[in-house]
């Protein structure tokens, strides 16, 4: 082999190469050298064997001899490891090939079973409404066994949707026997679970939305409100306070168009509620539907004017703004607790014509009265800033609506006393809610309307939708047409209500007053000269009881009483 036996020891190693064929391995002997046998000569064509070195100084083969015995006995341990993860990946190789065949016969039978496959799909496809039983069925098991994990909300929403898709196309789409109704209550319970209402609340939604606005509605109320700020001009311009804020790594743009003093807020470097600029009273953080209603009232300067629930001051300060700290504000709140962050807020925003009292609104006009304008911001169950307090998805009933609404009323005949029809340059009252509910809202409206001597007057806001004249069975006042309504999802601002009256008299009428109880019902139900006839004749019968003297009056009594027929 060109080399004596002497040398051939250590000299073997570097020209052989170390090959492990499949399902080989080098075998070692008890002392951890390689084994005779162990090693396989690759030859060239010509019968060359190829030579390669291990390393620069030729000492390869000496390693194994200078291995400590714990690596040794990993060397032991590494072939057999080798072996196991070689089955392991014939295994994977077996199965990947039987599922490539599989999937082969599969396509097969489809390609064969197309068309057929094709109708199946688009049966599937149909929503199918749940029977009774079924939803019965979910409703006792969910009960009776809570489960682990909360529902499958991709599942429900795509049955809304497909529910949505019917009832849009229900005389096509629906079902043979199914109601309308049937699919309206599968609807209700299905986004009462994926948007986490209470199902009151929920009704009263679809009862003033239609599905796919409600929809929108819904999905905006998850969603938080840009954050916006007011310019005190009192203090400072619009332009210099946006520099100031840009040079400090806020992003801004102006609110809008109908806004001369609103900044919107995209994202900021340091907290906005805590600048130099906010602390030395430069601008105010309030939503943008809450300019709005101040903008209606539009206060003129050198007026007396009532904010009657003004808490936290956002309107009050801008009243004063408006107004260049001219005239009398009388900013009125219930809560003492509330009125703290009023006097805070109207001293770092600089206003000084400004007066805080903590009464009830109801007692005002006998507190103080003739102003030429009042805001009332009336206090409400708070359905259009679901997205500011998600709460009221849930803890809101059928007596929490009307409770407000009737404090509504009290509140609302209160401020239109406390106004001076006579007034040279006012006479007007806002009334506003962060409601959208149409009991707190058209319904308080069209109330003072029939109670008070007011008529609505356009609010001056060129957009928003228009208030209702009717909602299900109830008729309004035509004028409500001129109020307005302001929503999430198109307006990207609070839900919030608006509405302007302007006071014609001081006087309270007298004939809508005086009526009450089941006799003025009965009244009504009258027709015209029945009415007369009847007040005629009991008119004539007191003053003839009033002739009488009193034995006499006794007397004649007693004979009716004793001529009455008496009943079967």
């Amino acid at each position: 082999s060109g080399f004596s036996d002497d040398n051939s020891k250590w000299l073997a190693p570097a020209k052989a190469k170390k090959t492990q064929p499949k399902g080989n391995h080098v075998e070692l002997s008890s002392d951890g050298e390689v084994e005779e046998g162990s090693w396989e000569m690759e030859e060239d064509e010509d019968g060359s064997s190829e030579e390669e070195i291990v390393d620069d100084y030729g000492a390869a083969s000496s390693e194994e001899e200078e291995l400590l015995p714990i690596e040794k006995a990993a060397l032991k341990q590494k072939p057999e490891s080798e072996d196991d993860s070689e089955e392991e990946d014939e295994e994977e190789e077996e199965e990947e090939e039987e599922a490539e065949a599989g999937s082969k016969q599969k396509m097969g039978q489809k390609e064969e079973e197309g068309p057929d496959l094709q109708l199946n799909l688009d049966i599937d496809e149909k929503f199918k409404l749940p029977t009774s039983e079924e939803i019965e069925k979910e409703d006792i098991l969910f009960i009776l066994f809570p489960p682990a994990e909360p529902p499958d909300l991709q599942v429900i929403h795509q049955r809304i949707q497909g529910n949505m898709e019917v009832l849009q196309d229900f005389g096509v789409k629906r079902e043979e026997g199914r109601s309308r109704q049937e699919y309206l209550a599968l609807l209700r319970r299905d986004m009462a679970a994926y948007y986490s209402y209470s199902d009151f609340l929920l009704t009263k939604l679809m009862d003033i939305f239609p599905l796919p606005e409600l929809v929108n509605f819904l999905e905006a109320n998850e969603v938080p409100r840009p954050v916006t700020i007011r310019t005190n001009t009192l203090k400072t311009r619009r332009r210099d306070l946006a520099q100031a804020l840009i040079n400090r790594g806020v992003n801004l743009d102006p609110l809008g168009k109908w806004s001369k003093t609103g900044l919107v807020i995209y994202d900021s470097t340091v907290p906005i509620g805590a600048t130099p600029e906010y602390l030395a009273g430069h601008y105010m953080l309030q939503g943008a539907s809450s300019l709005l209603p101040v903008m209606a009232l539009a206060p003129q300067e050198n007026e007396r004017i009532l904010d009657m629930c003004c808490a936290p001051g956002g309107k009050t300060s801008y009243i004063a703004q408006l107004m260049k700290n001219t005239g009398m504000i009388l900013a009125n709140d219930s809560s003492a607790e509330r009125l703290r962050s009023v006097v805070g807020n109207l001293h770092r925003l600089g206003v000084t014509n400004a007066v805080v009292s903590n009464c009830d609104g109801r007692q005002f006009p006998k507190v103080l009265g003739g102003f030429d304008r009042v805001l009332l911001d009336a206090p409400c169950s708070g359905t259009g800033v679901i997205s500011k307090d998600p709460a009221v998805k849930t803890n809101k009933d059928e007596m929490d609506i009307l409770r407000c609404a009737h404090l509504q009323k009290e509140l609302i005949l209160s401020a239109i006393d406390s106004v001076n029809a006579a007034s040279e340059t006012g006479g007007y009252i806002v009334y506003c809610t962060c409601s959208i509910m149409v009991e707190e809202n058209e319904w308080v409206v069209d109330y003072a309307l029939k109670k008070r001597n007011v008529r609505l007057v356009p609010t001056g806001l060129d957009f928003g939708k228009e208030g209702f004249t009717r909602f299900k069975d109830r008729r309004f006042h035509p004028s409500l047409k001129s109020t307005r309504r302001f929503y999430p999802h198109t307006h990207n601002m609070d839900g919030f209500f608006i509405a302007k009256f302007k006071k014609f008299s001081n006087a309270i009428p007298q004939a809508r007053k005086g009526n009450t109880g089941s006799k003025a019902e009965e009244e009504q139900k009258l027709p015209q000269p029945a009415l007369k006839k009847k007040h005629s004749c009991e008119g004539s019968k007191a003053e003839e009881e009033q002739k009488l003297p009193q034995p006499a009056l006794k007397k004649k009594h007693l004979l009716q009483a004793q001529r009455r027929p008496i009943k079967a």
